[in-house]
């Protein structure tokens, strides 16, 4: 009889794709989330005592589910997002259902969710990075001391105006404040009116020149005007000139959102549901794809694998005419964390 083997990520629909891909032998379960926070009916964060939290578990029958899918399972991956949130859930899963025997738990990252990576993944375990669970620690603290104790505040200092709701955030208020003084930037802003000249030549074909100055005189305006209507244009020179055009790197986070509100009009929330989706795996010809990497990344790094495969894709569909004499790669900002690829 096969050995039992159990895993566990946050997200319901990631495991339904994880089923349909491990088959037999291997069970999939969700923790649909934290399975531990902070108090919602209290600060929680003790600041005399060196910023002890008090961390509670949000659902115990979930707990209790989860323990005793586990029970006689000979290992346990922990296959929670690649990112502080998701060690935070493993390292959380880990201390309630260790129950003192810890060894047959293994972290397991999924930077993307295909048959391929998910075999390399389970191939090479490792243990919870408790330098991120600290970050997801140290940032989740923050944000109650800032909304628990600022926010109080704003309702006291602007009492009586018509606001229906007030809040403040350690990323929130900061915006707001960028937001604000960007307002005012534009407030203060003096606009000056200017004209444009472009001259329109009936040739074959037709085409339009335009003058790089800007004009702010009417007075010159005018003139011009006049004088290019009676003057004779000449030709003297024809240059010809050859464009590359660089491709743009692939997406980041931040990038992903911006191209979907230029393009598609697309909040950012909206944007990182429907990423979230495509990352967790959507129905495809019948089967559950997840079809594209993680989605929180300030990394352009793209996976040395993705790129041999795209680059034999191009090469069998179109040609190797269009195909680049080598590999193109791009280079991340000095203060990226390049954590996770594009």
């Amino acid at each position: 009889m096969a050995e039992k083997k159990v895993l566990i990520v946050e997200s319901p629909t990631k495991a339904r794709t994880l089923t349909a891909y491990l088959g037999k032998g291997f069970e999939v379960h969700s923790s649909r989330g934290h399975v531990r926070d902070l108090p919602e009916k209290e600060l929680g964060v003790d600041v005399e005592k060196g910023f002890s939290a008090k961390w509670v578990v949000r659902d115990r029958r979930l707990i209790s589910a989860l323990k005793k899918a586990i029970r006689n399972a000979a290992s346990v991956y922990l296959a929670t997002d690649p990112d502080r949130e998701g060690e935070a859930i493993a390292f959380d899963l880990l201390e309630l259902l260790g129950d003192g025997n810890k060894d047959r738990f293994a972290r397991v990252l999924l930077h993307e969710i295909t048959p391929q990576a998910v075999r390399a993944a389970l191939a090479a375990p490792g243990e919870v990075d408790l330098r991120k669970v600290e970050a997801q620690r140290a940032r989740r603290i923050l944000d109650r001391l800032v909304g628990y104790q600022v926010s109080p505040l704003l309702s006291l200092v602007l009492a009586g105006r018509r606001f229906e709701s007030l809040s403040a955030g350690r990323v929130q208020s900061v915006a707001l404040r960028f937001i604000c003084d960007r307002e005012l930037e534009i407030q203060d802003f003096q606009p000056e009116p200017y004209w444009e000249v472009e001259a329109h030549f009936p040739t074959q074909p037709p085409f339009t020149a335009k003058l790089e100055d800007k004009l702010t005189d009417p007075d010159q305006v005018k003139r011009l005007k006049q004088e290019l209507a009676r003057a004779r244009f000449t030709v003297e020179e024809v240059a010809e000139e050859e464009i590359k055009r660089r491709p743009p790197p692939p997406f980041i986070t931040s990038t992903l959102q911006q191209a979907a509100a230029n393009e598609l009009r697309m909040s950012p929330r909206r944007t990182m549901q429907v990423a979230q989706q495509l990352y967790e795996g959507v129905e495809v010809a019948g089967k559950r794809l997840g079809l594209i990497t993680y989605m929180r990344t300030d990394s352009v790094r793209v996976a040395d694998s993705a790129i041999r495969e795209a680059r034999a894709l191009v090469r069998d569909r179109f040609g190797k005419e269009f195909l680049s004499p080598r590999p193109r790669k791009f280079r991340n900002k000095r203060r990226s964390q390049d954590a996770h690829e594009a």
